[in-house]
């Protein structure tokens, strides 16, 4: 997903850079391991940090998963990293577990930020999801994805050429 998605964008004109958070590096599959959350922060942290090297214009960060919750965690303490967020299949709680809230950060969270979301994800409801955008001072918006897990239903046929185009179009209107 995240590579089709790349596409989309680079192919309207936009640099993009892909890379793995230290966690991943590490290991291919699997969550990341509790307490290298920072590092992972910081490995974002240096990849805008590259991208500033080459590009002039606005900067935006996103990410999948943990991914994007590290770049808001990131962007919460450092609220002019970026120009914007867009995060895919935020994860506010490990599923079946909706009382392990991860949003305590998002009060502080002061970056435009465009979340997208299936309907149907386990990490967070489309209602918790805007219970959680509620606590943010930002512009935010959420884009539904309708039937889909967290894997934003990317695994499906149709989705791997509409999905991509569906977020680049809203992350636009953004």
């Amino acid at each position: 997903m995240l590579v089709a998605l790349s596409e989309t964008f680079a192919g309207h004109g936009y640099v993009v850079l892909r890379c793995d958070l230290a966690f991943r590096q590490e290991r291919r599959t699997g969550p990341p391991f509790p307490g290298n959350a920072e590092r992972d922060r910081a490995g974002l942290h240096n990849a805008v940090a590259v991208l500033r090297k080459s590009v002039s214009n606005r900067i935006f960060l996103g990410g999948h998963s943990y991914g994007g919750r590290q770049a808001t965690m990131l962007c919460a303490s450092e609220p002019d990293l970026v120009s914007g967020l867009l995060l895919l299949s935020y994860p506010l709680h490990p599923p079946r577990k909706p009382e392990q809230l991860r949003i305590q950060h998002l009060p502080n969270l002061r970056t435009p930020s465009l979340f997208v979301q299936g309907t149907r994800d386990p990490f967070g409801s489309i209602e918790e999801i805007k219970k959680a955008l509620a606590l943010i001072p930002a512009k935010n918006e959420l884009l539904e994805v309708e039937g889909a897990g967290h894997d934003l239903g990317f695994k499906g046929k149709t989705s791997l050429q509409e999905l991509p185009v569906q977020i680049f179009t809203a992350f636009q209107r953004f």
